[in-house]
């Protein structure tokens, strides 16, 4: 599983050749909640709010970069990094 960016502990990866809806995994220690890269809908799992309030800030910066990272690893080729939460 590629990681695309890493920020404040949380890791943000995508999977290569992964099912729809298009998405990306986020993990902060233990705890690890999959998004929704169109509508930000969590599709499984949990976080912390403050954790969550972070991914979600991020991706919606970069919501473009992600779509692009996905149709990249669903070809199984390597996404590219994408910056971190500053």
């Amino acid at each position: 599983m590629p990681e695309i960016s890493r920020f404040f502990g949380i890791i943000i990866a995508l999977y290569y050749s992964d099912h729809n809806p298009p998405h990306f995994h986020a993990r902060y220690g233990e705890e690890s909640v999959v998004v929704e890269i169109n509508t930000f809908r969590i599709l499984e799992g949990q976080i912390s709010s403050r954790a969550l309030g972070l991914i979600m800030e991020w991706a919606a910066q970069h919501k473009q970069e992600l779509l692009e990272d996905w149709e990249l690893a669903r070809q199984g080729q390597p996404p590219k990094k994408i910056a971190p939460l500053k």
